[in-house]
């Protein structure tokens, strides 16, 4: 999930919600390693994507249980691969589980984003806890003209990944493992706001992606889970079904994790040329954008609160033929005058779209496919006069593939 997102960072299911054309397969990839084959998994956010090589994993070794392997990659720490629902309940049931329990939903092919996500939650559950990483492609999530099989899948890259963050378990069960009865009959609904913005380009995706979020949650049994605010809607969602449902889970969101170019991180990203690339950066620019607008309006309004009677300053040092400092003073009071009408949204909206715009005459050009600034839990639109915390969400295409990004703003008083 990490619903890409954390990115910043998608589920196991949950992390889709960026959509590519094409489509099909489930599951995820091949053996796991072995001691005759080096591994490579993808690197930091420096490395935008590209894989590094990895030491080869010491010979694996077999459980009690079939179906569970262990792995220790370097000499490290053992990490276990479970691919059933069986042996996954023999690990969580009788094998020694101290302290707490988180888990990490992905669809595999991880990255820096998915590894912080790892790191959180080790960091949460502590050196006694256990953190479980799900790997999982979702055909649910997956609609008509979404490539299903287009998605990478890399599980030997996957553990190495894993191990390295910190996890204890990775459960990577088939689509037949999931769901044996094919398409499952009963499904979570996401209600209307699963049918806004990634709802409404991507019809039903958010069912599929809260019914297996609920799925992995009743099968991990974790005290937290974690998710990355990359997939915004998504993590928004997940918390209104575990409020909803009463599930006794506590779920976390992680910041957005990026590229040294601003590029949020995705399992996505490796489908991009490098034209394509460039475009797709306009992305974060119009997000950065939207971000220093707001700030300098908000250091305004701090001038004109500051200040009192600062049109009127204005007008006079106009008349004493102090251009300069009248029109700093008009500034400032206009910058008051906005705040008290809501104005500051739609300056805010119209900065990330200047850049938009721009992308969108570029070669490659960036299809837009929306910019909304939104209420964190209902994801409506926010009126012109909102004051407290917002989203700037974006999605859009370059080439094949389909990105989404976002940043929390906060209207008003920050303290």
């Amino acid at each position: 999930m990490t619903p890409e997102t954390p990115p910043g960072t998608p589920a196991s299911g949950a992390e889709g919600t960026e959509a590519t054309p094409e489509a099909p397969g489930s599951g995820t990839s091949g053996p796991p390693p072995t001691s005759s084959t080096s591994r490579t998994t993808e690197g930091s956010p420096a490395a935008h994507g590209s894989p590094t090589s990895q030491a080869a994993p010491t010979s694996p070794q077999k459980n009690r249980t079939p179906g569970r392997r262990s792995f220790s990659f370097g000499g490290g720490p053992r990490i276990e691969l479970v691919r059933t629902l069986e042996d996954l309940d023999h690990v969580l049931s009788h094998d020694s589980v101290p302290g707490r329990t988180a888990v990490v939903m992905t669809m595999g092919a991880l990255h820096e984003g998915h590894t912080t996500l790892i790191r959180a939650a080790r960091e949460r559950v502590g050196r006694k806890g256990y953190v479980i990483v799900t790997v999982f492609v979702n055909p649910l999530q997956f609609g008509a003209g979404e490539d299903l099989d287009r998605y990478p899948r890399t599980l030997d890259a996957d553990l190495v990944a894993a191990e390295a963050a910190g996890a204890d378990l990775v459960f990577a069960p088939s689509a037949d493992e999931i769901y044996p009865d094919g398409q499952p009959r009963i499904r979570i609904g996401a209600g209307p706001l699963g049918e806004r913005l990634e709802g409404a380009s991507r019809p039903g995706h958010f069912d599929g992606m809260l019914t297996v979020v609920a799925k992995l949650l009743h099968l991990t049994r974790p005290d937290v889970a974690l998710y990355g605010q990359k997939d915004a809607q998504q993590l928004a969602l997940i918390r209104r079904m575990v409020r909803d449902l009463n599930l006794p889970v506590e779920i976390a969101g992680v910041e957005t994790v990026r590229e040294d170019d601003g590029l949020a991180l995705s399992s996505r990203n490796r489908f991009l040329s490098p034209a394509e690339r460039t475009t797709a950066l306009a992305l974060s620019r119009a997000l950065f954008a939207a971000q220093d607008r707001l700030a300098a309006q908000q250091a305004l309004l701090a001038r004109a609160e500051a200040v009192p009677g600062t049109l009127a300053r204005a007008e006079a040092l106009s008349a004493m033929g102090e251009a300069r400092a009248a029109a700093d003073a008009a500034a400032v009071a206009q910058a008051g005058a906005a705040a008290q009408t809501g104005a500051g949204a739609d300056a805010v909206r119209a900065a990330a779209l200047a850049v938009l715009d721009e992308a969108a005459r570029a070669t490659p050009p960036l299809v837009l496919d929306y910019l909304a600034l939104v209420d964190p839990e209902t994801f409506t639109e926010v009126p012109d006069g909102h004051q407290g915390e917002a989203i700037l969400a974006v999605a859009a295409r370059v080439g094949a593939t389909r990105l989404i990004d976002n940043v929390p703003l906060r209207f008003g008083a920050t303290s």
